[in-house]
């Protein structure tokens, strides 16, 4: 191994015409900066290095520590008085420097991968005083570059893939390595690449890595993998370089290359023939040395088939056999057909030469079980007459065992289904008889099963249902619709209608219904009109009917059908004698439809009723709906005395129609709250005329300086029209009571008679207790004297009678 001095000194021998040009003469102040002299002697007044960068190989294993250079200064004489100091990089650690000499030498062995150059500054001190006899300056170690790193790859394994029968030179994977040597000084990081095992299968790129197919026709089917291992060698792969290796693990990938194939073309397939529709028989298998899609298979019958059916199983690719229509080992016990199976995607770079598909041919064989009967018809839809006697045919029905056996069969009904057990059945032939007779009217259909069982293995049964359906007979003879209720009225004419009649029949001819109504032509009373649309009209024969001779009278009437064979009966129709004044409905209104008019007026007044509670809970209409014309208060007075005095608000409705008072009515009043305490007069005495009093208390009310400012309305209730003698009293008389007659009140009766008495003797009517003011007494037959109030609006405090 070259020790350092020797590469010191070819390192000085090389570099020696550059170190030494500066210091020829006349170059000496060049190094330094210093300009050029015309002859004469300058001053430095600053020195220079003379080496600014050191080179120091790494990894030294020598014992003593490593030398890298000198440092000196111009100001150094020699004597010792000058100390050179080390800063930076490393200084003091790795980096010794002697004070005296200026020699630096390195401690440590270094690595140039992990630093490659330090910087360190050199200072030159005088020793004694510590002064700086030159500026600080800045110069380098360089670590030299030695092969010392072998190449790395950055995975131990690669996994890469690559088609098969990919043509020669298609590139796999591309795998690098890295050197952490110098890649600018040498050779030491410059990698070539080569392969030590895959061949001849792949190749290398030497100078990136690239991993490329090397053989044609690699099929993934007779091998798919392989193992390539490749190798990077440093100093460009020369000897004496290091390398580092990987393993790159490559597999072929599958492409659509090879066809299915039937291993054997032919296949035998065994099914049992009561195997039911869909269900499966069998599986044939084609293998494909393909992979994923490129193994995806379809099967399907060549031509197709009736009986059966091929699909494919998607997961184990297999061709399913399935079942179409039943099997039946009696008909056909055999059966061939041809299955072609073919890839369901192909690579269009393999499909030249090559037929992707195969055929096989597969054998069904139909295995015999033991079934149950089966019946000729299912179901079986049976007519029969009705009435028709028991023990009747009703049909027949058939099942036989479809087992190449042939065994007998008997037949029974279901009798869950023939709970009145109107039929039977003979067990050996299966013949339906009745065991009662129909009514097409109680039941036009019956629904039962019959079942048929092996008389050698009971256990195998089967049924069927039987419809039978019962066919009219006119059996029934026609009747009145409904039942009537008919009147005749006393004053009744003849030909008059009474009744409209129809019929019904619960037979159903083919032709319809057409019936015929007819009554005794003897009969002296009534006779009957065909309207021959299935109605008849009952007319009166005479006039005059008697309620007292006959209340009631009974009409029989003959309805016959037109089927075969006819059909009568004889309906009798009660006939009413009545009343026109007590019964007002006289033609054709029966009992319901009274019912239902009664019914009708009673909701009506119900709702009459209910509208008129309505109403009273209504607000009431003001009397005066203008704004402009406002009545402050309503003043009532009360019914029975109290005058003035007695007073409540009043509903002004009454007032508009003073003819109608609801007596029963609740008024909902407000008492009127007054400015002055009200003032009453003694009650006057007996014998005063009335209508002076009210005048006197009218100009008393005028002329009292206490009455309210405001308007106000009294009102008196209205207590009828009074009696039919008209009023009594002087305020509807004549002028003075000496024009009165009262002679005709003697003409009028006993109720009179009194008063009359009274009258003629001199004495005015004089009620029994005075008419309160604004009243007007009036006397009836029948009781005490009523009052009809009057009525006073005071407006702008002038008194208006109303």
């Amino acid at each position: 191994m070259i020790t350092n001095q020797v590469l010191l000194l070819l390192m000085l021998s090389i570099l020696w015409p550059t170190i030494a040009l500066p210091f020829a003469p006349g170059n000496i102040g060049n190094l330094f900066g210093m300009p050029e002299s015309d002859g004469k002697i300058l001053q430095r007044s600053k020195r220079g290095w003379m080496w600014n960068q050191f080179f120091l190989l790494e990894e030294y294993t020598g014992n003593d520590h490593q030398y890298v250079g000198k440092l000196h200064s111009n100001m150094d004489k020699g004597d010792g008085n000058v100390k050179y100091i080390l800063t930076g990089d490393g200084a003091g650690t790795l980096f010794l420097i002697d004070e005296k000499s200026g020699d630096i030498h390195a401690t440590k062995r270094l690595d140039r991968e992990e630093k490659a150059m330090y910087t360190l500054h050199a200072k030159v001190l005088d020793r004694n005083t510590n002064v700086e006899l030159e500026p600080d300056t800045e110069f380098n170690i360089k670590i030299h570059d030695i092969n010392d790193n072998a190449p790395k790859f950055a995975k131990e394994i690669y996994f890469a893939s690559v088609p098969e029968m990919s043509e020669v030179g298609t590139s796999v994977v591309t795998v690098t390595a890295t050197d952490a040597d110098d890649q600018t000084y040498g050779n030491s990081a410059k990698l070539v690449y080569s392969i030590l095992q895959g061949q001849p299968y792949f190749s290398v790129d030497s100078e990136n890595g690239t991993i490329k197919t090397a053989l044609p026709g690699m099929d993934r089917e007779v091998k798919e993998n392989y193992q390539v291992v490749i190798q990077a060698k440093d100093m460009a792969g020369q000897m004496g370089g290091l390398s580092g290796t990987t393993t790159v693990s490559i597999t072929l990938s599958d492409v659509n290359d090879s066809p299915p194939r039937f291993a054997n073309h032919s296949f035998r397939v065994t099914a049992v023939e009561s195997t039911v529709i869909g269900a499966a028989i069998g599986r044939i298998k084609a293998d494909d040395p393909d992979v994923g899609r490129n193994a995806e298979m379809e099967y399907t019958i060549v031509g197709g088939h009736d009986i059966f059916n091929i699909i494919t199983d998607q997961i184990t690719q297999e061709g399913v056999i399935i079942i179409k229509k039943p099997l039946d080992y009696e008909t056909k016990r055999d059966y061939e057909f041809r299955v072609e199976v073919k890839n369901t995607y192909l690579d269009a770079r393999f499909i030249h030469g090559l037929q992707f598909k195969d055929y096989a041919t597969v054998k069904v064989t139909v295995e015999d079980v033991d079934e149950p009967p089966v019946f000729t018809r299912n179901p079986y839809i049976i007519e029969v007459h009705e009435d028709t006697a028991a023990g009747s045919f009703v049909g027949v029905v058939s099942a036989r065992d479809p087992d190449a056996d042939n065994k007998p069969v008997k037949y029974s009904i279901d009798r869950h289904t023939d709970l009145e057990r109107l039929f039977n059945i003979d067990s050996v032939n299966g013949t339906i008889t009745t065991l009662k007779a129909l009514d097409r009217e109680t039941s036009k259909w019956h629904n039962i099963s019959v079942v048929a069982t092996e008389i050698n293995n009971p256990r195998q049964t089967t049924r069927v249902p039987v419809f039978i359906k019962v066919l009219d007979v006119n059996d029934n003879a026609p009747e009145f619709a409904m039942s009537y209720d008919t009147f005749v009225c006393e004053n009744v004419k003849a030909g008059q209608l009474i009744q409209t009649i129809s019929a019904v029949d619960t037979d159903e001819p083919l032709v319809g219904h057409k019936f015929v109504f007819s009554i005794s032509p003897t009969n002296p009373n009534f006779t009957i009109d065909d309207r021959e649309d299935n109605t008849a009209n009952i007319l009166t024969r005479r006039g005059g009917f008697s309620r007292r001779e006959m209340s009631m009278y009974l009409l029989p009437v003959v309805i016959s059908d037109n089927d075969y064979p006819i059909q009568s009966s004889t309906s009798t129709l009660i006939v009413r004698s009545c009343n026109p004044e007590v019964l007002p409905f006289s033609d054709g209104l029966t009992t319901g439809a009274l019912v239902a008019i009664l019914l009708c007026v009673i909701i009506l007044l119900m709702i009459v009723v209910l509208f008129a509670a309505l109403r009273r809970q209504r607000k009431k209409e003001p009397l005066i709906i203008s704004k402009e014309d406002v009545r402050d208060n309503v003043v009532s007075y009360n019914d029975e005395g109290g005058g003035e005095e007695d007073t409540q608000a009043f509903d002004i409705g009454t007032l508009r129609n003073p003819e109608v008072m609801d007596a029963n009515k609740l008024r909902r009043d407000i008492i009127p709250e007054m400015l002055f305490p009200f003032r009453r007069t003694s009650p006057i005495k007996d014998n005063t005329d009335v209508r002076d009093f009210i005048n006197g208390r009218l100009q008393e009310n005028d002329s009292d300086p206490t009455a309210p400012p405001y308007d106000s309305l009294a009102t008196y209730a209205y207590e009828g029209t009074g009696s039919l003698a008209e009023s009594l009293s002087s305020l509807e008389s004549a002028a003075t009571e000496g024009d009165q007659e009262y002679d005709y009140l003697s003409n009028w009766g006993p109720q009179f008679k009194k008063l009359a008495e009274m009258v003629a003797g001199g004495l005015e009517p004089i009620p029994a207790y005075p008419a309160p003011i604004g009243r007007e007494a009036r006397y009836t037959l029948d009781r005490p004297p009523v009052y009809r109030r009057r009525c006073f609006i005071y407006c702008d405090g002038v008194q208006r009678k109303k």
